[in-house]
């Protein structure tokens, strides 16, 4: 079966909320998943992975230190070529999003599924992001099983 894993970082929860919510449309499309939060993962979860989906807040027009850290250990897990998909909530601009789909589609070489996936802290909140999440989840599980995911 092929397998996604979620590293996030929150700061509200919303982006945690975003996370719980991509998880729930990659296993509906048959896809095994495991979520962390970014300051518990380590590179060893990066084995064996058909996709990495990081979240992230937007703090200060950027992302949080635990999630660069994990992109170093990224880098050094070599994975270029597998899956990637950023995601993230935000209160004015919604930068994070972008600089982890950089990072993964030019500095660790992956396939990124873009544009990711951002919204507001207050969607969140209210539930109107809920099933976006989820289609985000299934456009991720799609892409793994186009590329011959296990």
């Amino acid at each position: 079966m092929a397998k996604a894993l979620i590293v996030y970082d929150t700061n509200i929860g919303t982006t945690e909320k975003m996370a719980k919510d991509i998880e729930k449309g990659l296993k509906e499309a048959g896809i095994d998943v495991v979520s962390k939060m970014s300051v518990s993962a380590t590179v060893e979860d990066l084995k064996d992975v058909d996709a990495v989906v990081l979240g992230c807040p937007t703090y200060f027009d950027d992302i949080s230190t635990t999630i660069k850290l994990f992109m170093i250990e990224m880098k050094k897990a070599e994975l270029k070529g597998t899956v990637g998909a950023a995601f993230g909530g935000y209160g004015l601009g919604g930068e994070s999003i972008q600089i982890m789909t950089d990072t993964m589609k030019h500095l660790i070489e992956m396939d990124v599924l873009e544009p990711g996936l951002k919204f507001k802290a207050t969607e969140i909140m209210l539930g109107k992001a809920e099933k976006e999440c989820k289609e985000f989840g299934n456009k991720i599980a799609k892409k793994i099983k186009e590329k011959g995911g296990r």
